[in-house]
């Protein structure tokens, strides 16, 4: 990142101090984003005052950049994973009972907006359109959020909120026109072969230079077949291959840790053969 853009970042820390209430939120991540021309793109918007879709297939680091950005920017970091029952209450709040009265139990979306937080709105195309609508005056030019019977909460000035999806996938749906146009949309690129054993490298540090070739290549394999749609995205797992890698490298055989870390993910017996076939090309 250029000089230019980290001194704006500092500016904004310092124009934004987090809450020492909220400290416990602001964390390092375990892992460096890949990527230095993705970052710049960020973290440009972000001093903006925009809000962030990152969309792309798996393993392209779209969860790994937006922990790296709140971490840049140093800011406490609230998480929506998103499934099929999300709805409104879930993301702004509920009431609950508390010392004999009812009180607002505050959402993710609700606390990132009170303490200028990173707001994390992961794979947000797998929630209903009406479950999402609350979030059009949290995004838009009003920064507003309006909880019904409390109050009338302002979006804190450092408050971003950053959204993840995978297109296409399983149980996942187009988002609305109304949605979109309130994030600026960055679609992230397929991670090189040099990145990828990078990635691993850092993940399983004792990994040979071999194992990590075999690995990165396999992972390319797997991934191009699943985008022609020879197989599904189920061993395009990137989680499972540094498991694989890790098996490695404390002695279990490449074929086995392959085998029970990402082949053994899917589950339809043809599919599993063809993957099974591509893993062979690599580890015999």
């Amino acid at each position: 990142m250029n000089n230019d853009l980290l001194a704006r970042v500092a500016d904004f820390i310092n124009n934004y101090p987090a809450d020492p209430s909220v400290s416990d939120r602001i964390i390092k991540p375990a892992v460096d984003f890949i990527g230095e021309e993705t970052l710049d793109l960020a973290v440009h918007a972000l001093l903006e005052g925009e809000n962030l879709l990152l969309c792309g297939g798996k393993a392209t680091g779209k969860n790994i950049l937006a922990d790296n950005l709140a971490w840049l920017f140093r800011r406490p970091v609230y998480t929506v994973s998103f499934h099929v029952n999300t709805d409104s209450s879930t993301l702004i709040g509920t009431d609950t009972f508390n010392d004999g009265e009812v009180k607002l139990r505050r959402g993710p979306v609700t606390n990132a907006a009170m303490n200028g937080g990173f707001c994390i709105l992961d794979e947000i195309n797998m929630a209903k359109s009406d479950a999402v609508a609350v979030l059009h005056a949290v995004l838009d030019y009003r920064r507003i959020i309006d909880i019904p019977g409390y109050e009338l909460l302002p979006v804190h000035p450092a408050a971003r909120f950053i959204a993840t999806m995978n297109y296409g996938y399983e149980g996942t749906r187009e988002l609305n026109e109304a949605l979109v146009s309130r994030f600026t949309v960055i679609r992230m690129p397929v991670l090189s072969e040099e990145k990828l054993q990078e990635l691993l490298r850092i993940e399983s540090p004792a990994a040979s230079a071999e194992q990590l070739n075999h690995c990165a290549a396999l992972f390319l394999d797997l991934n191009e077949k699943a985008v022609n749609g020879e197989i599904s995205t189920n061993s395009v797992d990137l989680r499972g291959m540094i498991t694989a890698l890790r098996l490695m490298t404390g002695g279990m055989s490449p074929k086995d840790a392959v085998t029970i870390s990402v082949t053994n993910k899917v589950f339809d017996e043809y599919e599993r053969t063809l993957v099974d076939d591509i893993v062979l090309t690599r580890f015999a």
